[in-house]
């Protein structure tokens, strides 16, 4: 165990200074966080500084140009008090009376580590930072030492550094080590508390406190102060192991006696299904049955009455039939009448033509004429004139004879005066 090393106090430590370093660079990069004590008698052209101003004019008649975020501190020989005061404030500068102190108002980062023995002689490295400003230059420009051309803040970091390290020291010797390792609010209460205390003394205000990391300094106390808690971790990790296994029993077992449960209802349900199946079914055959013997039932009936009415069709059929024949031979008997009538007539027409062909001949004629004549000469008077006609004919046939008719028409007609 005295070859071990401690792995992460070292990987603390290197952080560390990788954040001094840093914050080194910025400033060199930078270079916004200087003071500047500007000699008496020259113009400062080719010093190195820490603060970008700048100086112009000539001989005693020069101005001097300041950033915005700087404090300035203008003396002058013969005057108590400084001749210009102020936050980016330029003005006039005589080289050979006048003198001037520039001093950052940009925000102050401290890396704290302080190797501190905690109430159970332990040693705790604990990390913090600590940012602060200059909140009045008129004292702090007084009771600090910005001198350093370099870096003006240095003097003051290094004091605020040693005051902090040194209450947070006071704070870790009154509190166990799990104390320190669990809980920081203390710390940082402790450390804000001293240190504000100390910075409005000089002019200066704490603007933030945090602590980063507190480990313990040995190896060994440290593995050791972690095993209960590993102890516990596994101890716990394996109840609840246990537990989860158990459960997982209990689980499966509740879920065998679930499935075997369901599958009883199931097949309790199935086999109540197919009693309920298989009784439907019957209703459903016997009901099929006696819709199919209704169903024959009716369909005799109906074959009956079909059967009457095709009989009362063949009825009416056979009786249309007789209208028919009695019709055809009434149609044929009266045929046969008006054929035997038409006969009739025709025969009658043949009689009564030859009755008035019998009738018309002359000798016939000239008789019933000569029987009419008294009466046709008393119609018609005495004729005037008389005319002799021979209607005779060379035969003597009835053409003659109507010949002779119309002469004596002719005759008894009375002649034109």
């Amino acid at each position: 165990m005295g070859a071990s090393t401690n792995t992460y106090l070292e990987q603390v430590v290197a952080q560390k200074a990788a954040v001094d370093v840093e914050l080194r660079q910025r400033k060199t990069r930078a270079a916004p966080a200087g003071l500047v004590l500007a000699p008496s008698g020259g113009g400062g052209g080719g010093e190195a500084r820490a603060v970008d101003y700048r100086i112009t004019g000539l001989w005693r008649f020069q101005t001097v140009v300041v950033p915005p975020n700087v404090h300035v501190v203008h003396t002058r020989r013969g005057k108590d008090k400084p001749v210009t005061m102020g936050l980016g404030t330029s003005f006039r500068f005589d080289p050979y009376t006048d003198s001037f102190l520039l001093i950052p108002a940009a925000v102050q980062t401290i890396v704290i580590n302080a190797n501190c023995i905690c109430s159970e002689l332990q040693g705790v490295l604990v990390q913090a930072y600590v940012q602060w400003v200059v909140d009045e230059v008129g004292t702090a420009y007084k009771r600090l030492d910005f001198s350093d051309t370099d870096d003006p803040m240095r003097l003051v970091n290094v004091q605020l550094r040693e005051q902090a390290e040194a209450a947070l020291k006071d704070k870790v010797s009154t509190m166990a080590i799990g104390e320190v390792l669990s809980d920081k609010k203390p710390l940082i209460q402790e450390l804000t508390l001293r240190l504000r205390d100390v910075a409005e003394g000089l002019g200066l205000s704490i603007v933030t406190v945090q602590i980063k990391e507190a480990v313990v300094s040995s190896t060994t106390l440290w593995d050791n102060l972690q095993k209960p808690f590993r102890s516990e971790r596994r101890r716990l990790a394996r109840l609840a192991e246990l537990e989860a296994d158990e459960r997982i029993a209990a689980q499966e077992l509740s879920d065998h006696e679930q499935r075997q449960l369901a599958q009883l209802q199931v097949e309790a349900k199935v086999a109540a299904e197919r009693a309920e199946t298989e009784k439907a079914d019957n209703a459903a055959k016997a009901l099929l049955e006696k819709q199919l013997a209704a169903l024959e039932r009716e369909r005799s009936a109906r074959e009956f009455e079909l059967i009457a009415v095709r009989a009362e069709l063949d009825a009416a059929r056979a009786k249309v039939r007789h209208a028919q024949v009695e019709a055809e031979l009434t149609i044929a008997r009266l045929q046969a009448e008006a054929a035997h009538a038409a006969t009739q007539r025709e025969l009658e027409l043949e009689r009564t033509r030859r009755e008035l062909e019998n009738l018309v001949n002359e000798p016939a004629l000239r008789g019933r004429l000569i029987e009419r004549l008294p009466e046709i000469a008393e119609s018609v008077g005495a004729p005037e004139e008389y005319r002799v006609l021979d209607v005779r004919g060379a035969e003597g046939a009835p053409g003659a004879l109507l010949g002779f008719v119309d002469s004596a028409m002719a005759a008894l007609k009375p002649a034109a005066v």
